[in-house]
């Protein structure tokens, strides 16, 4: 079945039950139908958000010095440049640094947007634009994962990241 924004939202009309194992399937769908900006405006917001109890599941078992030198690639880049490369991860787009960050381990995946977020907040690097509005399946996609309980959220949100970039070793 192939999902589109309409498809995949409609799996959250409806009495939705959260601690049932479906939504996490179903979070992931609505989440790989949005925008890439809209994407790249949930994690932000996940990470700005939920980003203190994300963070020590992600770096506790995370080589993050392994990431330290595409975090430090970003923030030599102008703002334009930077919200490409985050562009360019999101949509799978190949490119040296989507290269790079596809043969990071999942848990450093999720350490380097914890990363990158931070940076964002400290001005380094591009921030989600002042009045962003999401669309309605990313303000979904939000509500929903902090609906969901602490795993489930990690599951999501590693399922999400490890879809992103591009794996150089694949077929």
């Amino acid at each position: 079945m192939t999902f589109t924004s309409d498809s995949a939202s409609t799996r959250f009309s409806g009495t939705f039950n959260y601690q049932t194992t479906d939504a996490i399937p179903a979070t992931i769908a609505v989440f790989k139908s949005l925008s890439v900006d809209d994407q790249l405006a949930v994690l932000w917001y996940a990470y700005t958000e939920m980003g203190r109890s994300i963070t020590p599941a992600a770096t506790g078992a995370a080589r993050l010095q392994l990431a330290e030198g595409l975090l430090n690639q970003i923030k030599q880049m102008s703002h334009p440049e930077q919200l490409e490369v985050m562009r360019d991860l999101a949509a799978q787009k190949n490119s040296s640094i989507s290269r790079a960050y596809g043969i990071l381990s999942v848990n450093t995946k999720l350490a380097f947007w914890y990363e990158l977020s931070e940076l964002m907040v400290k001005g380094f690097v591009i921030p989600v634009p002042a009045g962003y509005q999401l669309s309605r399946d990313g303000s979904r996609v939000l509500e929903t994962l902090k609906e969901l309980d602490f795993g489930q959220q990690i599951t999501v949100l590693r399922k999400v990241v490890s879809d992103m970039g591009v794996d150089p070793l694949a077929d």
